[in-house]
């Protein structure tokens, strides 16, 4: 959990309410839910959010209640202070209450430690997991069996699971090489200034300067804006030493903003800079500022402010790293989605052959369809002569001459169209086939397209 997850929490357990949160505390208070650690019902045009009992003991606690660490039988030790018989000190051992069935053994906890095991003896054995058409609830459970492996330590040694969105309605599960890089070893030391931040607006990056001298962005006092200026400068500056593309950026919700777009390899990412409380009239708060990366598709954190504790400045380097994260979650992404298109290509020229097979069935079938119609045709044809030739002969003499000829010269000609249509008349070859046109490909597609590789779901 980070901070302002952390900081969140408390506010949700001393009773705040979420009318009047920011995109971004709802995006920490989504991350808290799918931890187990608050609940966020909907109802009519209202949103509950209510802290769990594994939020409160967190709190109280310091520690997820899954955290294989987690002392259940609550014993703490302090040592301090203590009036004594002799006058000196002695330990006090504060002892809580022990739970009748610890946290981490209720059916809850056990159910998600097995799916969480089998979830991570899949990823070792197939490298990945898709997991696809999951509807809200079950992509919750499973990004807590996803917390859970990791509070656990259930992740293979030096490597870590990572998940992206897959498709509409799906997630794909993959181990990533090395920590988290949010991870607390990689986070840089207190007050240490990673990247360095001029002191004057001097030798501006192009991209800088026209957002220096656009008046209508980066609106805020001018102190406030100077600043805001040097950090980007600072941002830009180190961007092109490791050798980025940096270039001025059009993405901006309001008049209070300005950014730059930060490109590496192909992918760009905006880094915009605001004041966080505009309106505020304390001096504190109204100086504060704000730093965002545009979420695009990425759920990973995006937001940083100038706390007490430390200042924007400090984070520039974090800001720097979090955008080549994302730059190699973005590739990921596109690897996969590039993967599936080439495999859903294959899947549909595959379907597409199956079906011009069984088109080309269809023609075969419908020739011989027709050519039994007109076998049939030419023996009742055939029948019928034999019938008018032998009723002439038993007629014979007693016809007129004129109406004998005429009958015989009809019975000539219905003998050689009687021939003429049977198909058996000569030895019939194998039916010359067409291609199939889209429309006779549909039926066979089983949900394909006949003009493209998609479904027709759009999947």
């Amino acid at each position: 959990m980070n901070e302002r997850q952390r900081v969140l929490l408390e506010r949700l357990a001393a009773g705040e309410e979420s009318g009047a949160w920011v995109p971004g505390e709802w995006r920490s208070a989504y991350a808290l839910r799918d931890r187990g650690l608050v609940t966020v019902r909907k109802s009519g045009g209202d949103v509950h959010v209510e802290v769990t009992e594994a939020g409160r003991s967190y709190l109280q606690h310091g520690r997820h209640p899954d955290d294989p660490s987690f002392d259940d039988d609550g014993v703490q030790e302090s040592a301090g202070p203590s009036a004594s018989a002799k006058g000196g000190t002695r330990r006090v051992v504060a002892r809580r209450k022990r739970s009748p069935t610890p946290y981490s053994e209720r059916p809850v906890a056990r159910a998600r430690r097995v799916k969480a095991q089998e979830l991570v003896d899949r990823l070792i054995a197939q490298g990945r997991v898709r997991l696809a058409d999951l509807d809200g609830d079950e992509v919750v459970e499973w990004r807590r069996v996803v917390d859970y492996a990791k509070r656990q330590g259930l992740e293979p040694q030096g490597r870590r699971i990572e998940k992206v969105r897959f498709g509409t309605r799906g997630l794909e599960l993959f181990l990533a090489e090395g920590p988290h890089p949010n991870a607390r070893s990689l986070r840089p030391k207190a007050g240490a200034s990673v990247v360095p931040v001029p002191a004057r607006l001097g030798s501006l990056h192009p991209a800088v300067a026209a957002l220096r001298d656009d008046d209508r962005q980066l609106v805020m006092p001018s102190e406030l804006r100077r600043r805001s200026l040097l950090m980007l400068q600072a941002l830009a500056a180190e961007a092109v030493r490791r050798g980025y593309e940096v270039r001025p950026s059009r993405s901006y919700y309001s008049r209070r903003e300005g950014g730059v777009d930060v490109v590496v390899e192909g992918f760009a990412r905006t880094v915009t800079l605001r004041q966080e409380f505009p309106q505020s009239t304390n001096p504190e708060r109204s100086a504060r500022l704000v730093v965002e990366l545009d979420h695009g598709r990425s759920d990973r954190p995006g937001r940083w402010r100038d706390r007490k504790t430390r200042v924007l400045e400090d984070a520039l380097g974090l800001i720097l790293g979090e955008i080549q994260e994302r730059v190699l979650e973005d590739a990921q992404r596109r690897k996969i989605e590039e993967r599936a298109k080439t495999e859903r290509a294959v899947r549909w020229r595959a379907a597409v052959e199956e079906a011009k097979e069984r088109a080309v069935h269809d023609q075969l079938a419908e020739v011989l369809r027709e050519e039994a119609e007109r076998w049939r045709e030419a023996a009742a044809l055939d029948e019928y002569c034999t019938a008018l030739e032998r009723r002439l002969g038993e007629l014979g003499g007693a016809m007129d001459e004129s109406a004998l000829v005429s009958a015989r010269r009809w019975l000539e000609w219905a003998y050689g169209y009687a021939r003429a249509i049977d198909p058996l008349t000569r030895l019939p070859g194998m039916p010359n086939t067409r291609e199939p046109t889209p429309e006779e490909l549909e039926p066979h597609l089983k949900g394909w397209s006949p003009y493209r590789p998609e479904r027709g779901d759009g999947r």
